[in-house]
């Protein structure tokens, strides 16, 4: 089927999840490990590829791993979603130290397909739209690769999470549309262990103590 090419923008506003203490159980539900990263919507257009944090910062210049594996994609234009991220080398768990020092190569973990070659695929289910991520990348290459998503039971799946270090998980309803801002659609459960957990609890506590 052949879809008209429209006028997007090159940034839109990404779909947050809800904070929740249990992941939700059920068929109607998927679930991905929730890496320890950065935010990043990354964007192939007419003017080459552009890298956003979630508050529409441009950070093309910082990764250009991930500039150059978007640029080698069969596609005109995309806007995929993803989790800019550095994995320690012995555990291969996320690690945001790295990250931010950019020790190794840094990689988009995609987990969302928002537009393609002129269709805007915000209304679509979930599911469709992950079918279109996955066949676009193919296969992992260095800069780019396709989070894992996983059907089993999410109280379960957290469990190994946290076990394995992970910053937890987020659980996704699969007839979820793509909607900019927090949603109810999308839920993340966090391992109070991790890092990440324990360096934003350190951050609220600064901004409490100096208010």
């Amino acid at each position: 089927m052949l879809w008209r090419v429209r006028t997007f923008p090159d940034f839109v506003e990404p779909c947050l999840p809800s904070p929740v203490t249990k992941p939700p159980s059920g068929d109607e539900w998927i679930h991905e490990i929730k890496h320890d990263g950065f935010r990043l919507l990354a964007r192939r257009g007419a003017s080459g590829v552009r890298l956003f944090t979630r508050n529409g910062y441009n950070w093309t210049e910082r990764f250009p791993l991930i500039v150059e594996a978007l640029g080698a994609l069969k596609a005109t234009t995309c806007l995929i979603d993803g989790e800019a991220i550095t994995c320690d080398d012995e555990t291969g768990v996320a690690e945001f130290e790295g990250l931010c020092s950019r020790r190794g190569d840094v990689h988009l973990c995609a987990f969302d397909l928002v537009e393609l070659d002129g269709r805007d695929l915000r209304a679509e289910p979930l599911a469709e739209r992950r079918g279109l991520l996955a066949r676009l990348i193919r296969k992992p290459r260095a800069g780019l690769v396709l989070n894992a998503q996983y059907e089993h039971d999410g109280p379960l799946l957290f469990e190994h999470a946290c076990t394995l270090g992970c910053e937890g998980i987020v659980s996704k309803r699969k007839d979820s549309p793509y909607r900019s801002g927090r949603s109810r659609h999308w839920v993340k459960a966090k391992n109070p262990a991790a890092p990440a957990v324990k360096r934003e609890a350190e951050e609220d506590w600064g901004r409490d103590r100096w208010r």
